[in-house]
């Protein structure tokens, strides 16, 4: 009897043990004169996860460590954002997409996948766009590619951004549990409202692109649909199959009753459509 309770012990630790997924290793370095915050986890193909305004790498939820699962995961902290403390420069998706490069240079990493939500998308896209030797594949939730392409609600509530708006609202206080600068989350407001005036207009800098790219919305996003359609098609999207030739590389997933904000949330399915992108598997069709 006590050979048999041995025998299940051992047996609950093992598995205890392989269930027990390894803490994030975090630490800081100087990228562009600023104090950037990274977290690496997980083993496998570098992988580089971007987060959205107002974001940090706690609020991306449950997609990181799901991601660390089969990819060794580099997750970054923006100017202002999280731990990553802010210098004296606008922020804009060029200049985050050049961050992005120059970590990448810091910690020795010459090559990544990228996935990026939101603001972290328009830099990941970006970084495929100003730096395309650094990527190999990118996944893309929420993006746009040009200012025109957000909702109509969207670009009529940009003129009434204010500061005061936002500094009253959740995000605000969990700011400030991270930030290097507690007091900081005004200046950052202010830029990321210039952010939203920034003109976009990246359809030459898309179509140019060679890398597989995978475009995630909602059907309720802040891009509209006919949007994510255009720009999947400017990437060699939207033909049909089943006609002798492969499978474009790039892909589009819509994800259904699912708003802006509701995008990041979905972390299993989420990753449904991330993981089989990266391994570069494809459903089997009839004729294959």
């Amino acid at each position: 009897m006590f050979r048999t309770a041995l025998i299940a012990a051992v047996g609950l630790f093992i598995a205890g043990s392989a269930l027990a997924e390894p803490k994030p290793t975090g630490d800081r370095v100087e990228v562009n004169g600023m104090q950037m915050y990274y977290e690496v986890s997980g083993d496998g193909d570098p992988l580089i996860v971007l987060h959205g305004a107002y974001m940090n790498i706690p609020s991306m939820g449950a997609i990181i460590p799901k991601l660390a699962e089969t990819h060794k995961v580099y997750a970054l902290e923006f100017q202002g954002h999280g731990r990553t403390t802010d210098i004296d420069r606008p922020i804009t998706y060029q200049n985050l997409a050049d961050d992005v490069a120059a970590f990448m240079d810091a910690v020795r990493l010459k090559k990544a996948d990228v996935f990026g939500y939101s603001m972290g998308a328009a830099a990941a896209l970006q970084v495929a766009v100003r730096h395309p030797e650094k990527v190999n594949k990118l996944a893309a939730a929420s993006v746009a590619y040009d200012a025109e392409g957000w909702q109509p609600a969207f670009r009529a509530f940009i003129p009434q951004m204010t500061v005061e708006m936002f500094v009253g609202m959740p995000f605000a206080d969990d700011y400030r549990k991270l930030a290097a600068n507690p007091d900081g989350f005004p200046a950052l407001v202010k830029k990321l409202i210039a952010l939203e005036h920034e003109p976009m207009a990246w359809e030459k800098d898309v179509k140019s692109l060679k890398i597989p790219v995978l475009l995630i919305s909602g059907d309720a996003d802040v891009a509209t649909l006919e949007h994510s359609v255009a720009m999947f098609r400017l990437l060699g999207g939207g033909v049909m199959g089943d006609m002798g030739k492969p499978l474009p590389a790039s892909r589009l997933a819509v994800m259904p009753a699912t708003s802006h904000t509701a995008v990041i949330n979905q972390s299993d399915l989420l990753h449904a459509f991330i993981e089989p992108f990266l391994k570069g598997e494809t459903p089997r069709g009839m004729f294959e």
